[in-house]
């Protein structure tokens, strides 16, 4: 659905954020959007390894019997 969003639909978008939020909160709200989006990836990246770590010792425990 993002890939469908073209140059005037970003320059209305920063617009609405310019106004909505003022010009001088906008590097805070970056900040926390990207440190949002890094925990969220954070989290992601450690249930994927947990996962990872079960399916191989439910392996393991698999080719001992």
């Amino acid at each position: 659905m993002i890939l469908f969003i073209g140059g005037p639909e970003v320059i209305i978008i920063l617009l609405f954020v310019v106004m909505f939020f003022g010009s001088k909160k906008i590097p805070e709200l970056a900040r926390t959007l990207g440190k949002t989006i890094r925990e969220v990836k954070d989290a992601s990246n450690e249930i994927k390894k947990e996962i990872r770590d079960s399916a191989s010792d439910f392996k393991d425990d698999l080719d001992l019997k």
